[in-house]
């Protein structure tokens, strides 16, 4: 089946950092790079440019997701993951990672940080109402299924 094409307009930043790209075929997300080197100690957060503006359409939101093998190995995430970048931004995507880790992490640039995933987002229209229809899970809270 098919996928559409949609546009991502970007601007490098630093010529010397690779080209967003997905690394794969059906990839959902492309890598962003350091662009800097960065030490990062057990428990310290750090905002690590990528060298990367991107133009995310309207309509559209883009998700700075952690990588997964940062994450087993080191203990490495995205503070606020997914961080969100709003269609009307265009500076420069820095990513806010942190050491969950026991030891020392250090990122040299040009090294994968972290992915961008775009995602279509709808326009929503909120509505305040008296009472919520019921469903069969009603209220109970924080994602819990009462296992």
């Amino acid at each position: 089946m098919p996928h559409d094409t949609m546009q991502i307009n970007f601007v490098r930043l630093d010529s010397q950092l690779p080209l967003p790209r997905t690394a794969h075929v059906g990839d959902a997300a492309v890598d962003l790079h350091a662009r800097v080197d960065v030490e990062l100690e057990p428990g310290q957060r750090e905002a690590v440019p990528t060298g990367l503006a991107v133009a995310i359409p309207d309509g559209h939101a883009g998700f700075v997701l952690p990588r997964s093998g940062h994450a087993r190995r080191s203990g490495v995430g995205v503070v606020n993951g997914p961080g969100l970048i709003d269609s009307g931004y265009r500076g420069e995507i820095s990513v806010l990672l942190i050491n969950h880790g026991d030891d020392v992490v250090r990122f040299e640039r040009g090294e994968r940080i972290a992915q961008l995933m775009v995602v279509p987002v709808p326009s929503i229209e909120w509505q305040e109402v008296d009472s919520l229809d019921e469903t069969e899970r009603g209220d109970g809270g924080f994602g819990s299924t009462g296992s």
